[in-house]
């Protein structure tokens, strides 16, 4: 009798998969809701059409200090021309299940924005958040008006979990329409919560001057006393006229340097760069470049709908880059759009490695798994125990003959340093039509998307279009993701010699400053 309860119990067990192991990809949380935002509340008429209730571009860190608690940004409203109405805070006390919408900070005049207490903005856009090892929260937006040239970069800190927000803080803003601030990013260092890290790229352009050279220096400013002040901005490099950087980011190696990492337009040519401060962002180093960026876009096309050749928006010149967290180690990874593994034909993503802070770095693979379609804005991160997640969308589901572009988020990690990975899960239950997003210049989700760990759990907040919807065009979700390394690991793909001539010698260069607001 025994021996026949035991056989039963496998039985069951084989049969429903109890404690067998876990779901490599858990179930959707629905984190953004209908817009608080009502028309007109940016009180100035307005270039480019407005889509209310189109959630873009998340962004998400977890709490050092609580597991369970997630904090999550994004765009509200998106404005087919920049930015949008405000950014909106998402708050997870139950590990990413459910999400509430506290007030969020003042950064336009939509979300309550006004001379007197900082945020009398028209717009706000590229939203970014992290969070201290006390448990302190910095929230971060580049505002900007669309009625003239005014742009600011604006900070706000919260001391309850992100749950409430306190004033803004202005590190930068111009009203000369020669400059334009773009693409920030806030991050609070992970080895001691008195310091935070602001970045971004100055675009600076005499107007109305046929031939005058444009500059685009990275732009860093800091606080040393937990947010309580903020240092004057000041360039921690500038490549020169006619060349800039864009996508600054900074991450903190487990001894306390500092890495920003950025896409390094040189005359034209985009490549992956990071520089490096040993003291805290008193001091930078000359720059290490990774590798060229050889996306679709840098050859006229980009990212299209296979069936008509309609742009998509997507992350095409913004690498993103994790680091390993454990005591002891450099490592660090990066991502981006490449397609020199499709004969420059269609965007792969690809990853590059440095066990060594970022001096020296492996040669791009193709972590993509689907070369015979499109993939694009990849997310990297590496969780407490050194495994590495990548994110990312692809078109496998799509029929090119036409009618809906059916998109699919994906997951894929590795536990050996990037040299395989586990097979890719699907993170979206079933494909979205991505040409019900907003179109800002192609249909889009955002320039980049949020992925963060907490206990060994991974966890992508992204964005998916509500198909054929048109009055609630996309929502903001979170889920789980825990690897599976069990067999059958996909091996990245490196370059053959002739992919590697082929890749060598790109035919085209952006042309003119690049923004992405």
């Amino acid at each position: 009798m025994r021996r026949l309860a035991f056989a039963l119990v496998l039985l069951l067990s084989a049969t429903l998969g109890v404690s067998a192991a876990r779901a490599a990809v858990g179930p959707l949380s629905l984190a953004s809701g209908p817009t608080p935002f009502a028309p007109g509340c940016e009180v100035t008429a307005q270039t480019g059409t407005n889509f209310a209730n189109a959630e873009v571009e998340p962004w998400v860190d977890a709490n050092p200090l609580n597991a369970r608690n997630l904090v999550a940004v994004w765009q509200q409203d998106r404005w087919s021309n920049g930015g949008a109405h405000g950014l909106l805070t998402g708050v997870s006390d139950n590990a990413g299940r459910t999400w509430t919408r506290p007030t969020p900070p003042t950064f336009s005049r939509c979300a309550g924005g006004n001379a007197a207490n900082g945020g009398d903005y028209q717009r706000a856009s590229d939203p970014w958040v992290s969070l201290s090892p006390n448990g302190d929260a910095y929230q971060i937006s580049l505002s900007f008006n669309d009625s003239d040239t005014t742009s600011a970069v604006l900070v706000s800190k919260s001391e309850d979990n992100g749950h409430t927000w306190g004033p803004v803080t202005t590190l930068i803003k111009d009203t000369d329409p020669q400059f334009f601030n773009d693409k920030e990013s806030i991050t609070a260092d992970p080895t001691s919560s008195r310091y935070a890290y602001a970045v971004w790229d100055r675009l600076d352009q005499v107007p109305n001057v046929p031939g005058a050279p444009f500059f685009g220096p990275a732009i860093f400013s800091r606080t040393t006393d937990g947010g309580q002040t903020w240092e004057a901005p000041r360039i921690i490099f500038d490549p020169g006229p006619n060349s800039q950087t864009i996508g600054n980011q900074i991450v903190v190696l487990p001894n306390g340097d500092l890495i920003d990492e950025f896409d390094l337009i040189d005359q034209g040519l985009p490549q992956v760069a990071i520089i490096r401060s040993t003291d805290k962002g008193q001091t930078w180093s000359q720059p290490v470049i990774v590798d060229l960026m050889l996306g679709t876009a840098l050859f006229g096309n980009g990212v299209v709908d296979p069936s008509d050749g309609a742009p998509v928006r997507t992350g095409d010149i913004l690498p993103d880059i994790a680091v390993d967290p454990r005591p002891g180690t450099s490592n660090l990874y990066v991502v981006w759009q490449d397609a020199r593994f499709t004969q420059l034909d269609r965007d792969q993503i690809v990853l590059a490695s440095s066990t060594d802070g970022g001096l020296t770095w492996t040669d791009p693979k193709r972590v993509s798994e689907n070369k015979a379609v499109q993939a694009f804005t990849g997310s990297v991160h590496v969780r407490q125990n050194g495994h590495v997640a990548v994110n990312y969308y692809d078109f496998t589901a799509d029929d090119p003959t036409g009618g809906t572009l059916d998109t699919d988020y994906w997951a894929t990690g590795s536990r050996n340093g990037g040299a395989t990975f586990s097979p890719r899960e699907r993170v979206t239950p079933h494909a979205f039509d991505m040409r019900t997003a907003p179109d800002a210049g192609g249909f889009f989700v955002g320039d980049y998307e949020g992925l963060t760990s907490a206990n060994q759990v991974f966890y992508p907040v992204f964005v998916q279009a509500n198909s054929g919807n048109l009055a609630n065009r996309t929502d903001v979700f979170s889920t789980t993701f825990r690897p599976t390394f069990a067999g059958g690991a996909f091996r990245p793909q490196a370059l053959t010699p002739s992919a590697e001539a082929q890749s060598a010698a790109p035919k085209a260069t952006f042309s003119g400053a690049r923004m992405r607001h």
